[in-house]
């Protein structure tokens, strides 16, 4: 594994708020993308979408042997009802995106992880990261366990497009969402995460899921070890 367990002690720990926003409107199907290929007046946004044919989110960059790797979330179109929780965002899997410059087409991989190949995982895989260390590719993803909690994973590739094989448990004492990988100029790597609400960060206060605890909020107690620290 990368990085040492212990660098996943909660209150070490940065926290972002929940995406909620993972689904597009649909769009033509265009498998490889030219980011220039508008459809519109190209003055009206910011940027270009990179695809058009899968829903997208979350994104994650990485460039290893001079090639742009992008590790979004993938969204589908599924039957659960929309919920403030984030219950909608159904992604069950991972598509790769490489490019060999900005600007350049976009090729679209197959399914790198399916959550139906990750043993302990039941559904919603969420924003992802990447790593590269030794001659293998780390890819580091939430997803809810059969309990209903969300843990984080860790899969393997000697291929950055994949497919990659996921360990048959999570990190230990792993817990919520949008985990985000950093190697310091030393070698140490660091996994920073969390998300509230949906992300379930407030429900982890002691490292343990409580699945009655508050939905939107941290409690005083966790506000008061943060400030302890």
């Amino acid at each position: 594994m990368l990085m040492p367990l212990r660098k996943l002690a909660p209150l070490a720990l940065a926290t972002t708020l929940l995406a909620t926003a993972c689904q597009p409107s649909a769009q033509p199907e265009n498998k490889v993308q030219e980011s220039s290929d508008s459809g519109g007046d190209a003055s009206d946004y910011l940027s270009q979408p990179l695809v058009k044919d899968i829903y997208t989110a979350d994104p994650s960059a990485h460039v290893w042997n001079d090639k742009i790797y992008v590790y979004p979330s993938h969204d589908i179109d599924g039957p659960t009802p929309e919920d403030d929780l984030g219950a909608h965002f159904e992604m069950r899997d991972y598509r790769i995106l490489s490019m060999d410059k900005i600007g350049g087409p976009v090729t679209v991989g197959p399914v790198a992880l399916d959550v139906k190949d990750v043993p302990w995982a039941d559904k919603q895989m969420w924003a992802p990261d990447a790593a590269y260390k030794n001659g293998t590719y780390y890819l580091y993803f939430p997803a809810k366990d059969k309990e209903g909690a969300f843990r984080i994973g860790v899969a393997t590739s000697k291929n950055p497009m994949g497919p990659f094989k996921a360990q048959p448990q999570p990190i230990k004492g792993s817990y919520s969402i949008d985990p985000a990988v950093f190697t310091d100029d030393d070698g140490q790597s660091y996994v920073y995460f969390g998300g509230i609400w949906g992300g379930q960060l407030q429900r982890n206060v002691d490292g343990i899921y409580d699945a009655n605890g508050s939905k939107c909020a941290a409690t005083n107690r966790m506000r008061t070890q943060r400030q302890s620290r």
